[in-house]
């Protein structure tokens, strides 16, 4: 009788039992054990996949470099913030189809932003002011602009801030400039602004782009504008003072700044981008405009110092020409731009 240590007894097949998995390697064992564990077959190696693991290391990696080097650039922009800056912001009365710059400012807007005070304002100039001119003459400070353009290209914005510097006596670091088409291409590319008119208003000669006339009317109360609407309620003169149009213009760009900061119109904001470059003309660097968001951010739309020279810092007049301007009261006006721009 074979005993379970010959030769055949080891070459039989042991059975197997029920449940249990019996590996083929004790087949061939010398001693075969009933209840010994049974094991699976080892699997065949495989190269591990180490793109994943490294493309989303270096995307952790980046994100969290990116996030730190924001973090420290807002440090750096709170801890050393920049010097006071005056804007000479000149809106340009020219109408499609004109490519020169050769035109008045319809718009003069002398604005300041000083960090370490936290303080930004808006100084509305009257377009009829009557000041001296670059040249030595007299004449309505808007004019300046013109007179230059027409004599070399590209001299206009130097000579609107020379002549604001000379006749005011404060710094105008920088200048921007932008048309109407321009302005309502920006505001069309926000999706429009809010407003919320305090009294109707309505003029029945306001100008078009064809040097025609026709009728703009608005309600009071709360209103939605595209860049048309924007634009003429800024621009309308009949009906009110051109003061009260100085305010308005104020107001427009309050409600602007209210709309950058809307999350609604994060999404447009690339348009926004594109259409400022292609409208506005400026010698601000954009490392300045981003020292001076901080600012801005602080202190918010309703935070802005919103002035109009008017009232008893004008007197009216009448030039040699017949034509109607306005003197400036230095006595009342020197005050304003020592609180405003420090000087």
């Amino acid at each position: 009788m074979p005993t379970p240590f010959s030769p055949r007894s080891r070459r039989r097949r042991p059975p197997a039992r029920p449940g249990l998995a019996v590996p083929y390697a004790a087949y061939n064992s010398a001693i075969y054990l009933p209840g010994a564990l049974a094991y699976p077959q080892p699997r065949a190696w495989r190269r591990p996949n180490l793109l994943l693991p490294f493309l989303q290391g270096y995307a952790i990696g980046m994100s969290l470099g990116g996030l730190l080097l924001l973090v420290a650039l807002v440090a750096a922009l709170i801890l050393f913030p920049a010097d006071r800056t005056n804007l000479l912001i000149l809106g340009l009365d020219r109408r499609p189809g004109e490519t020169t710059y050769v035109t008045r400012t319809d718009t003069m807007i002398l604005a300041t932003v000083y960090p370490r005070g936290a303080y930004a304002g808006l100084l509305s100039i009257p377009r009829d002011l009557y000041v001296t001119l670059p040249a030595g003459d007299l004449g309505r400070v808007n004019s300046a602009h013109f007179f230059a353009e027409a004599e070399a290209a590209g001299t206009g914005p130097a000579a609107a801030m020379a002549t604001v510097r000379s006749n005011f006596g404060v710094d105008v670091h920088h200048y921007l400039r932008l048309d109407m088409i321009g302005f309502v291409r920006i505001v069309d590319a926000l999706g429009g602004i809010d407003l919320d008119l305090p009294k109707p208003l309505i003029d029945y000669e306001y100008p078009t782009h064809d040097y025609g006339i026709t009728t703009v009317e608005f309600e009071a109360g709360p209103q939605h504008l595209d860049g048309e609407r924007a634009l003429a309620y800024a621009r309308i003169r009949h009906g009110s003072s051109d003061f009260q149009r100085a305010e308005r213009q104020q107001l427009v760009i309050q409600a602007i700044f209210v709309r950058l900061l809307s999350p609604a119109a994060w999404p447009r904001l690339p348009r926004v981008i594109i259409a400022a470059s292609e409208a506005i003309d400026t010698d601000l660097s954009a490392w300045r405009m981003l020292r001076l968001t901080p600012t801005l951010l602080r202190l918010g739309p309703a935070g802005l110092d919103r002035r109009v020279i008017e009232g008893e810092m004008v007197q009216p007049h009448t030039t040699e020409n017949g034509g109607a301007v306005q003197l400036p009261v230095w006595e009342a006006i020197n005050p304003v731009l020592l609180e405003m721009f420090g000087q």
